[in-house]
């Protein structure tokens, strides 16, 4: 059985990659969906990172947006 909760905060504890989501059995169209978005948002915010760091570039934390998305 899926631990659900623990799928929705770290897609990657629970689920080796995203196609094991979608063949999950035990879950919902809407919960693999949830899933995955969350799988893509981690995915993003690593690259977000990554070009950061590979740049050099780290912001000033008292002018930076809310997320690390920039929204």
């Amino acid at each position: 059985m899926t631990d659900i909760d623990q799928a929705m905060t770290n897609p990657v504890s629970v689920f080796k990659s995203p196609e094991a989501v979608v063949s999950a059995g035990d879950l919902s169209a809407k919960q693999k969906i949830e899933i995955l978005r969350r799988w893509e948002y981690d995915a993003r915010q690593l690259e977000v990172a990554e070009e950061a760091h590979a740049l050099g570039y780290w912001p000033d934390p008292g002018k930076s947006a809310p997320t690390k998305q920039g929204g």
